[in-house]
């Protein structure tokens, strides 16, 4: 009895086994109908602004399924091509993440079409703390006089923020956007149009510059009047500057002459000397 169930036993474990084997083996074959292409990857993690050469890249075979858009098959084709963005080991190399052919590599193959780099110098407080790195956004907040011709009073002080939602292309030397970790540098790089360049300049010119950390996914303005010292310490909004009396001329009119008195129909001739004369009453 014990021997007949070992035997069937032993012959459901073969069925299974054999049932197993020829569904992996059909398994197999549909993966190998499935079309596939070549694609150019990074064979280590490539920091933006480098220069690509043969050793940093290899290619896969890739399911045509799911293609990249803007996929390289040919490794030949990124020759001197200079990456806008940090590529990790085994990231596909895209089109939309090279700089513009005959872009040399360092920061400025990074810099986005129409805008310009302006270094501006911080300290641990106007540098957040060393919280804004590279691929970071800050608005910029300058503190100054605004005595509005009136001379250097410091009621008169205002701290007003400028410009908004600017990008950080790079702290002190470094432009990788990895790291993280704070960083307390002197010098902050930010992307900027050229207008917002002009603003910077003549904002650092006449007063304090302060940087201010926003969230990366916030996109609204802030539309701030600024604050002033009377507001921060009482509350009390300045007044708008009196304006000037204005001048009028006045127009200067000769007084008429009075008219003569009525008469009652009554006459008096007088005579004086040689003279004669009627006087009307």
């Amino acid at each position: 009895m014990k021997n007949t169930r070992a035997m069937v036993m032993l012959v459901v474990a073969v069925l299974l086994g054999a049932m197993a084997v020829t569904l992996a083996a059909q398994w197999l074959g549909r993966q190998a109908d499935i079309a596939t292409n070549r694609v150019v990857v990074a064979t280590r993690d490539i920091q933006l602004g480098s220069p690509l050469t043969p050793d940093m890249l290899t290619t896969v075979e890739w399911p045509s399924g799911s293609l990249p858009t803007g996929a390289i098959s040919d490794p030949a084709e990124l020759g001197d091509r200079v990456v806008k963005t940090t590529l990790t080991r085994g990231e596909p190399v895209l089109e939309s993440k090279l700089a513009p052919k005959g872009t040399k590599g360092g920061l400025s193959a990074v810099i986005a079409e129409g805008k310009r780099a302006i270094t501006v110098k911080v300290n641990e407080v106007v540098g957040v703390a060393g919280f804004a790195l590279p691929g970071n956004h800050v608005d910029i907040m300058v503190n100054t006089n605004d005595a509005r011709g009136r001379g250097n009073d410091e009621q008169h002080m205002i701290s007003k923020i400028v410009l908004e939602r600017i990008l950080v292309l790079a702290v002190a030397q470094e432009a990788s956007r990895d790291d993280t970790k704070p960083k307390v540098v002197n010098a902050v790089t930010l992307e900027v149009t050229p207008e917002e360049a002009e603003k910077i300049d003549l904002a650092r010119s006449v007063g304090n510059l302060s940087l201010v950390l926003r969230n990366q996914v916030d996109t609204e303005d802030s539309q701030t009047s600024g604050i002033r010292k009377q507001e921060l310490l009482h509350g009390i909004s300045e007044p708008a500057p009196a304006a000037r009396p204005v001048r009028t001329a006045v127009k200067r009119v000769a007084p008429r002459p009075k008219p003569a008195a009525e008469s009652n129909g009554q006459t008096v001739e007088v005579i004086k000397g040689l003279n004669r004369s009627e006087m009307a009453f």
